[in-house]
């Protein structure tokens, strides 16, 4: 008698090719035959963790000090960023429904191994890139309400690994309370602030309609012009994580796929939540803009990062009206800032922590536990913040805060890089009736929108390269840091065209193959 083989031993990091995030995915039952809201409420869940990438703490110095200087000229940025990201999760979360695979496992299954070694580390870059923003939100947040030490706080940031194991016991419905709630509080407090500025409603209507002066590159203030103000927006809101954190968390719904009806009411009700969510994150980062504008005097911000803010939001010198200065004066607007600060950076850890995880089994077919995921890319995005408060400890308050503010916004740089290869090949697998099928494959509006939102945005990121580059060497670089800059840009920018040609040519290529969905044995790698 021949006896059953004992069943093999997992590692703590192992092979992994199976669905997208699978402890997940397909668990949440939703009853038919119910009511419009009843069945929305079902749904409703995954955009609120894409919404919150849209409403990062890399957005927030953006936002306001695009206010400070250029009033509300650029609404209209926020609001064209927001329609762009509607377009984009749209059709990152039509991907994997629809294809049963995520935006990652989709582009590695039509690309060489190769390939995907290659972008799984520019997609890993971008996410260590956003976690700098947040370890930075968040030790500052702990900073100024508890009065704890910058580097003893960039430590206890690591420690959000504990609540990271604590949400995964609670249930993944659970999870997506918890981030709607920390949204409302985000949104909640911005909304007093702003009240109580009474903001100019018919100055900031009219911001919302693009002119010539938008996207001007000659009108200085306060050393930026309106195009460097508008990049840093757009590139502070459409960031590639959620396209690929969509197209996972899209499939936890169950969906009978041999039903296509079921599929369509997925797609229609889960394209619901995204954009109603993605509607919170836009008026979160007008309200920021129009802090920046009615809250403070206008040029009354010379430090627009997280410290400077707080104490503008405690002197009455820099507010703009009567009861804004006596509410200030409890220290209320202040502690709220703070308070939306480490929700932001919280609910930032929940979705970069699945982007992660998600991004690393599409791509190399690799796969660890969500809280050691999180413990090592925590780790390594501490250390730049470290090595930045340690080199300016001996410098004023002013320079610190400025080099902190100055290392989040460098380190945005990556996102650039990777959110191309990202969009390109998602709007190539979504238009292809091969993949998608006649009914779920893109319509031509949103064809010939999808292609003028991603060729412009691949553009702007590329043009506002030149001037990230040059950040690193300071706010006054010499002609001869310039040059340098500019040779370093052009390299970057050949760099990704060049990578990008692979990447199109390898999709193209297999454009009309069906690839498998999923391997079951290491051997298939």
């Amino acid at each position: 008698m021949v006896k059953d083989k004992a069943p093999k031993k997992q590692h703590l990091i192992h092979y992994a090719n199976g669905p997208s995030l699978e402890e997940i995915n397909g668990t949440i039952e939703v009853p038919k035959g119910r009511g419009f809201w009843k069945t929305l409420f079902m749904y409703s869940g995954p955009g609120a963790l894409v919404a919150v990438g849209y409403m990062d703490p890399g957005n927030w110095s953006t936002s306001i000090t695009g206010g400070q200087n250029f009033e509300y000229l650029l609404m209209s940025v926020i609001l064209m960023s927001s329609l762009i990201a509607m377009l984009l999760q749209y059709m990152a979360a039509k991907l994997g429904i629809v294809s049963q695979m995520d935006l990652a496992q989709a582009i590695r299954a039509r690309t060489s191994k190769t390939l995907g070694y290659v972008l799984w580390i520019l997609t890993e870059l971008a996410i260590m890139a956003t976690d700098i923003a947040e370890v930075i939100g968040a030790a500052i947040a702990l900073y100024l309400l508890f009065h704890i030490p910058l580097v003893y706080a960039v430590f206890i940031t690591v420690f959000d690994v504990l609540l990271l194991l604590l949400l995964t016991k609670v249930g993944f419905r659970k999870i997506e309370a918890i981030v709607v709630c920390l949204i409302l509080v985000i949104l909640f407090i911005f909304v007093y602030e702003v009240a109580l500025s009474n903001p100019d409603f018919g100055a900031i209507f009219k911001g919302l309609i693009p002119t010539g002066q938008t996207f001007s590159g000659t009108d200085h203030v306060n050393g930026s012009t309106p195009l460097t103000g508008a990049l840093g927006i757009i590139g502070a809101t459409v960031m590639p994580h959620n396209l690929y954190l969509h197209s996972a968390v899209s499939q936890t719904r169950k969906v009978d796929h041999s039903d296509q009806e079921d599929v369509a009411r997925t797609v229609r009700f889960t394209t619901w939540d995204s954009n109603i969510q993605l509607s919170f994150a836009f008026v979160v980062n007008s309200l920021l803009l129009i802090m920046g504008v009615a809250v403070f005097k206008t040029g009354a911000v010379k430090d627009p990062s997280f410290f400077g803010l707080f104490q503008a939001l405690s002197n009455s010198s820099m507010l703009s009206n009567g009861l804004l200065i006596a509410v200030a004066k409890s220290g209320i607007l202040s502690v709220l800032f703070a308070v939306a600060l480490l929700a932001s950076g919280q609910n930032s850890t929940i979705t970069g922590t699945l982007t992660g995880q998600v991004i690393m089994e599409g791509f190399i077919h690799m796969k660890m536990p969500l809280w050691l995921r999180r413990l090592v890319t925590r780790l390594i995005s501490v250390i730049p913040v470290l090595i930045c408060v340690a080199m300016t400890s001996g410098q004023t308050a002013i320079q610190q805060h400025e080099a902190l503010n100055t290392l989040m916004n460098n380190s945005q740089v990556f996102l650039a890089f990777a959110l191309p290869f990202s969009m390109l090949p998602l709007l190539m697998m979504t238009d292809n009736p091969k993949e998608m099928g006649d009914r779920f494959k893109n319509t031509m509006w949103v064809k010939i929108l999808g292609w003028i939102s991603v060729l412009g945005l691949t553009f702007l990121n590329m043009k506002g390269l030149l001037d990230n580059i040059a950040s690193f060497f300071g706010n006054n670089p010499s002609a001869s840091e310039l040059s340098l800059a500019h040779t370093i840009a052009y390299v970057i920018i050949a760099g990704i065209i060049l990578l990008l040609i692979w990447t199109i040519y390898d999709m193209w290529s297999s454009r009309n193959k069906m690839p498998k969905r999923f391997e079951t044995t290491e051997e298939h790698y």
